[in-house]
Parts: structure tokens; sequence; C-alpha cells
């Protein structure tokens, strides 16, 4: 009985705030009050601030740009002259999965797990191809396997892409020290030579 009374009078309650805010309604046919009216965008401002749509984002190069990738307009020309052709290859681009690729390497390098943190390094390569530290990286773990040959590709793809980077000079220094085995397909010339 108790909880068939207290239901009635919130139903009583309920339809008295109901009826109170109907009654608080202008009658039809009449605006409502200024005070009323609900906020609206004015495209007129008058305090001289502008919209996002009026900001201009600069996209130009940083001024150092040149100077730090010296090698990036020629990846752009040879990126444009593979599209040149009828087939058009989609490829994987994503350079924050590559640096994430790459974090997660250094951390397998650093518990000297060097084939995890190969195949993570390989897989940062394939989001972001000519990444350079990947590429460093990619030959610190080829020389700890001991295959000189990789490592001395991936160091030199490296001074490749950065030759004044923050590792070329450990770059250049590995490359001096690997001893990189004598190839089959070398002739005996430059095997003597070496």
């Amino acid at each position: 009985m108790l909880r068939l009374d207290g239901t009635i009078a919130a139903s009583v309650l309920f339809a008295a705030v109901a009826f109170a805010q109907v009654e608080k309604l202008p009658p039809t046919g009449k605006e409502p009050a200024k005070s009323e009216q609900p906020p609206r965008y004015d495209d007129t401002k008058t305090s001289g601030e502008s919209s996002s749509r009026d900001t201009q984002v600069d996209i130009s190069p940083p001024e150092d740009d040149a100077k730090n990738h010296p090698f990036s307009s020629s990846s752009v020309d040879d990126a444009e002259a593979e599209s040149s052709g009828d087939v058009q290859e989609m490829r994987l681009w994503n350079p924050h999965r590559a640096a994430k690729n790459i974090e997660v390497g250094d951390f397998y390098f650093k518990r000297k797990n060097y084939k995890a943190a190969l195949e993570r390094y390989h897989d940062a390569l394939k989001y972001k191809p000519d990444d350079a530290l990947a590429n460093y990286r990619l030959a610190q773990c080829f020389e700890k396997l001991d295959d000189p040959d990789q490592a001395a590709d991936h160091y030199q793809q490296y001074l490749k892409i950065m030759p004044n980077g923050e590792f070329a000079e450990g770059a250049r220094k590995a490359l001096g020290t690997l001893r990189v085995p004598e190839r089959k397909d070398q002739p005996a010339e430059k095997a003597q030579a070496k």
C-alpha cells in the first residue's frame, strides 16, 4: 500500500512539473522572448577572430631539411619514375607503425634477442622503406648475429640515407672494422685487392 501511495505521489509531482513547463511556453503564433531563443551561430565576427577555416597551415619544409635529408628528392624522383607505368602498386606507408616496430626492436635488442629484434626492424622497413634508423639497427643486429655482409649492406644503406646523421660516424667505423667474407661471384682480383 505504501508503494502505491509513493508511486501516485511521484506521478502527481511529475505531472505538475510538466504542466508548469508547458505554461511557460509562449502561445503559438508569437516568437519566443529574446531570453528564450536558442543560441545561434553568427557568421559575422565582431571580435576580429578568424574561424578555423580561414587559418592557413604552413606546409613548407623546415629550413635545414635539405641538409638533414640530402637524398630525399632522389627518392621522390624514383617514386615518380616507377609510377609512370600503367600498373601502380599499392605499398604500405605508416611511419607511426615503423617507429613502434623500431621501439619494440630496441627492446628485444637490449635483451639480446637479436633474431626477434631483426624481425621487428624488417617490419619497420615494410612500413617505411628508407628508414635510416631501422637500417642502422638492422646492421647492428646482423653484426651481432655474425653476418658481416648483411651488416655492411645496411650500414651503407644508412649512410646513403643520412650521410651526416646521428649514427654516421658509428656506421663508418663499423664498416671499417667489418670483415666481409669473400663472395663466390667476385673475381679473384677484387678478392685479393681487399
